[in-house]
């Protein structure tokens, strides 16, 4: 096969393109470009492009690089201040790889005549006994991405591979190593891409967007403190609300973006019996038809949290209502929620947290 392998300038994508040529593929390394400004971390700086370019090399493969910037800019990076300045939250690595790894860069690949795309995501495709593309957790549990590449439904996968999701983090950078690779022992990019290290996200977001002053309340309303940047509050939120020390812990519970206020209040308030999801993409359309019958599943609401009992009430083609099994702190809404089989091996679906549902004591 003539295989595309998107190469980050890290060490799971270089092993990725080294695994896919030893297995007998025709591999061409690409690399996006991304993003334009600044960048000192995640994979869009200077030298991981450098070093995806010299392990293509060491590879004997070509290389090439693809600029994208328009669509990042369009597609992740705007989102990304709006998500602020509407109160809730944003998905960057996701929507990056939504429209990007699995969108333009795909497209990219048939117009070029490649049969797949391949990445160094730590997750697998395999078939089910009906024959379903099923996209399964990774070898290695730590290193899971199954649930930042949720939103491939079956087209897709037909087209996806992921050459290094058999392996646990140790053994790719173990197989790096034996190949020489400089990105052996390269360490994980961790943070948001294009938010530097040196600026952080105050002043990324403080560059584009005017800071909105507010009020800090308690639930019932009276008043706690103020706060001077109503868009760098999030659900959850202990510090910097400007409240006094002593006392229970208090949390935002609520950020009311239209009457700029933050509403504050003990851990009990962050625990709801259920969530409403919208923007639901299916793995498989027959799961769909499954979960109305049985809805039993397990909900992951973050990259690298614990999946937990739930039952699905299908509330249309596109979205659903999650009632968890045990009480659970509210997820902000904006955050993507993926649901995975009841031995939690494969994705269901994936969608948007949305409207928030009642409140429950838990003590």
């Amino acid at each position: 096969m003539k295989v595309l392998v998107a190469m980050s300038g890290g060490v799971d994508s270089s092993v990725a393109a080294a695994e896919l040529k030893a297995a007998g593929h025709e591999v061409v390394g690409v690399t996006m470009r991304l993003w334009g400004g600044e960048s000192d971390t995640g994979c869009c700086s200077v030298s991981d492009v450098d070093d995806a370019r010299r392990v293509a090399q060491q590879l004997n493969i070509d290389h090439l690089v693809f600029n994208f910037s328009d669509d990042f800019d369009k597609h992740v990076v705007a989102p990304y201040v709006q998500a602020h300045v509407d109160g809730i939250t944003p998905n960057p690595c996701i929507e990056c790889n939504r429209h990007l790894k699995f969108d333009r860069l795909s497209e990219r690949a048939r117009l070029l005549g490649f049969d797949a795309v391949a990445t160094g995501h730590h997750a697998r495709i395999e078939r089910d006994d009906e024959g379903t593309l099923r996209l399964t957790r990774g070898a290695d549990d730590a290193k899971d991405q199954s649930y930042v590449v949720h939103m491939l439904d079956q087209a897709e996968l037909a087209y996806t591979m992921f050459p290094v999701g058999h392996l646990t983090k140790a053994q790719v950078r173990e197989r790096a190593v034996e190949l020489g690779l400089r990105t052996a022992t390269k360490p994980d990019s961790q943070d948001v891409c294009f938010i530097s290290k040196t600026g952080g996200r105050e002043t990324f977001l403080g560059n584009r967007i005017p800071f909105r002053k507010a009020e800090v309340v308690n639930e019932d309303g009276t008043p706690a403190g103020k706060v001077e940047a109503l868009e760098l509050v999030t659900i959850g939120q202990r510090k910097g609300l400007g409240i006094p020390g002593g006392g229970p812990k208090q949390y935002v519970v609520e950020v009311d973006t239209p009457n700029a206020r933050v509403v504050i209040g003990e851990e009990a308030s962050l625990y709801r019996n259920s969530v409403d999801v919208a923007q639901i993409i299916w793995s498989d359309s027959g799961d769909l038809e499954r979960l109305m019958t049985t809805g039993d599943v397990l909900v992951q609401s973050s990259a690298h949290g614990a999946a937990v009992s739930a039952t699905v009430e299908i509330l249309g083609p596109d979205s659903l209502r999650i009632h968890w099994a045990q009480p659970q702190r509210r997820i902000a809404p904006g955050q993507s929620i993926v649901l995975y089989n009841t031995i939690n091996s494969y994705v269901l679906a994936g969608g948007i947290a949305c409207q928030d549902s009642t409140k429950v004591s838990v003590h």
